[in-house]
């Protein structure tokens, strides 16, 4: 099969690889029909290479038809439509219970001390082949992949996998109250679906920040107050207390994480360590603060006195310095995490209908075939062509 592989810094190649193959009677084969590229796939082109070998498999937002299923699958069949969520959970152990999917006590990456394993994401998550490919393996078969309907296009679906509960956790952690206030940051897929999230489920008043115009534009659109970090900069938290009576918002959503701009000395020491020796860098990474902070401090002014910070964005230091005084003193509650894609399922799918009220159909600003995954990759990175979301077709 076709596949988008990993062989070095800002190197990924679409080519030839095995077919997945029934491992487990659990499992099931999917013919993927289309698969997103997500910001955080290029933590693994920028940055995250020491834990990843050539020729490992990327992706981790997939749809498509169940081709083969193993012996002891009876939830699904040949033929049947599926989107699969980035957490490989098994929706049966005591986290799953709870609703922690990405704490998966049966694929915990416990040689790393990481949670659930994930999809096409690297050593750190359990190196499984993810979905950017013509055919993926599945495991749970009957627990993990959504069923979804044939029919409508797979744009109706696919953001199933991570953008829509990505988004959707991001907003119920900020714990919103009705009619109350959110800011954004960073308005990439995540960020710009969070701000929907936020205004279907009552919010009164949601700002964006981000700097790229096609972003900021898009977000206007959809009813979001927008500020434009490259206009506002330093005095950004001010125009965010400008729009909410001097106080802040309720909540603010960090959509940004490690990829923040405005830390220059961060982004030389990402520079660096995706320089070092697998090894160095991974003992750096593992015990070093090598994070751009700057989204998460913002987050931290711009949220008013006993309000709430919910990281969506991805964060990968050891040893990053917090304010913790300002955090004590202001009273703020933080929340964070990889989405429990399966927790969030049965809310979310009732708004994938024809009405479509997150805007789901038209989302992806560009649809790829998968041999042009590597040119979308560079374009992502450099926020080109007013690439903000991709899908693949392999």
């Amino acid at each position: 099969m076709r596949a988008l592989t990993w062989h070095g810094r800002r190197d990924v190649r679409v080519e030839t690889v095995p077919d997945p193959k029934l491992e487990l009677p659990t499992d099931v084969i999917v013919r993927v029909t289309s698969t997103g590229v997500c910001g955080s796939d290029l933590h693994l082109y920028e940055l995250l290479g020491p834990y990843l070998d050539p020729g490992d498999v990327l992706g981790h937002e997939p749809m498509g038809i169940v081709e083969e299923v193993g012996p002891e699958v009876t939830s699904l069949v040949p033929g049947d439509r599926v989107v699969v969520p980035f957490n490989v959970s098994c929706g049966t152990c005591f986290m799953c219970g709870q609703g922690l999917h990405s704490q998966c006590e049966t694929t915990q990456v416990r040689e790393r001390g990481k949670g659930a394993a994930l999809f096409g994401y690297s050593k750190l998550y359990g190196q499984v082949p993810g979905g950017q490919a013509q055919f993926l393996r599945v495991p749970f078969g009957d627990t993990l992949p959504v069923k979804v309907p044939h029919g409508p296009p797979d744009e109706r679906f696919v953001y199933l996998s991570d953008v829509l509960p990505t988004a959707w956790q991001a907003v119920e952690y900020a714990a919103v109250p009705a009619g109350g206030s959110l800011t954004v940051l960073g308005l990439g897929p995540i960020g710009d679906m969070a701000a929907r999230v936020a205004l279907h489920r009552g919010a009164g008043q949601v700002i964006g920040v981000d700097l790229v115009p096609e972003r900021l534009e898009r977000a206007r659109a959809r009813g979001v107050t927008t500020l434009d970090l490259r206009e506002h900069g330093k005095d950004l938290v001010a125009a965010v207390r400008e729009l909410t009576g001097g106080r802040g918002t309720d909540a603010v959503v960090d959509a940004v994480g490690m990829e923040a701009h405005g830390a220059p000395l961060a982004q030389a020491a990402h520079q660096f360590v995706g320089l070092l020796p697998d090894a160095l860098a991974q003992k750096l990474m593992d015990h070093a603060g090598v994070d751009r902070m700057a989204a998460l401090y913002t987050a931290i002014e711009a949220v008013r006195r006993g309000g709430t910070v919910s990281l969506a964005g991805v964060y990968g230091g050891m040893a990053d310095p917090l304010p913790m005084m300002t955090l004590f003193d202001k009273q703020i509650q933080l929340r964070m995490g990889q989405a429990n894609v399966r927790r969030w399922v049965d809310d979310i799918l009732p708004l994938l209908d024809d009405a479509d009220p997150l805007g789901v159909q038209g989302f992806a600003t560009h649809i790829l075939p998968l041999e042009e995954g590597p040119k979308a990759y560079k374009a992502f990175q450099a926020k080109e062509d007013g690439m903000i979301k991709t899908l693949l077709t392999p």
